[in-house]
């Protein structure tokens, strides 16, 4: 049974139509990430799955349940990390996760028990008596996962659950995931970060101004979208046009796209295929700067959902 199936799901807010008709399935231990821009709907989608917020129109169904009439019941069978830290301050570690298991209807004794399970998983068992004030960043991170675990849930609901974490805290995040993953927990996931997208994600959607543009696994969509190789040029405003012109007529435009964004030149292979290398020896002869990489779900993102600022 699916955990998540979404059907022209929508919610405005008076005349502000922040999801427009979504449709999303996500399947048991399966990890689903949300990939947008900020407003483009991720918060409001998942607050709709998370039963704290009623679709104003669509169908919606939350382990096997429709989350208009069965919202309380469905909350006790989910885990949420938000992207505000919501820890007790006037509590320790431990604490915060005995009393946070009584809203679950869990026993102190058996409470304990857990608490203590998922701070040793977290790695935050050394941390027990420790008032939250006194944390960083990243063990707080780490403590609401472990929070959100204590009635064992049966998905999870993960809204940005790195942002401003250092590499070691969000990679040791990312494992305790994969491992909650491999153990049949399903899991919905915002993210900015791509790597981690790219890391935890089996299918993603990438969804701008409240519609889902594109969906599939991270590997298709760089196949479709960013291709092999990437090639940018840079420094173009103090370049010759027509040497650029005359460059980029060089590249099989049947094969090959190039975008450009201010003074940067963007290029994209196809899955399969490079750059041919008269292009590049060329490049570099005019004097233009460039850099060659694979593509990457960043240039997934950026070419769904365009390279300019957003309020």
């Amino acid at each position: 049974m699916s955990v998540i199936i979404a059907s022209d799901l929508v919610k405005h807010f008076g005349m502000v139509e922040a999801v427009q008709g979504i449709n999303l399935e996500v399947q048991p231990g399966e990890c689903y990430g949300l990939l947008g821009p900020n407003g483009a709907g991720k918060t409001t989608t998942l607050s709709m799955i998370r039963c704290i917020l009623p679709p104003t129109s669509g169908q919606l169904k939350v382990l096997g349940r429709e989350a208009g009439r069965f919202g309380r019941t469905i909350r006790q069978r989910l885990g949420v990390v938000t992207q505000q830290d919501t820890l007790d301050p006037d509590l320790s570690v431990r604490e915060n996760l005995i009393v946070y298991a009584s809203y679950f209807g869990i026993r102190a004794r058996e409470a304990r028990g857990r608490s203590d399970e998922l701070l040793a998983f977290m790695a935050l068992d050394k941390k027990v008596d420790v008032r939250i004030e006194e944390l960083s960043g990243g063990l707080r991170r780490r403590l609401m996962l472990a929070r959100a675990l204590i009635s064992n849930p049966e998905l999870l609901v993960l809204d940005e659950p790195t942002t401003g974490l250092d590499p070691q805290s969000r990679h040791h995040l990312w494992q305790r995931l994969r491992t909650l993953k491999s153990q049949g927990v399903g899991m919905i996931l915002s993210t900015h970060t791509m790597d981690e997208a790219e890391f935890l994600c089996d299918r993603l959607s990438i969804i701008d101004y409240g519609l889902i543009i594109e969906t599939g696994t991270p590997q298709e969509l760089i196949a479709r979208h960013a291709g092999d190789e990437v090639v940018e040029l840079f420094g173009l405003k103090d370049r010759d046009p027509a040497a650029l012109e005359r460059l980029l007529k060089q590249a099989d435009r049947e094969s090959c796209r190039f975008e450009q964004h201010q003074d940067s030149v963007f290029g994209f292979t196809p899955a399969g295929t490079s750059f041919p290398g008269s292009f590049l020896q060329e490049a570099r002869r005019e004097g233009f700067q460039l850099t060659v990489r694979k593509g990457s779900l960043e240039d997934v993102f950026l070419n769904l959902t365009g390279r300019e600022l957003r309020e």
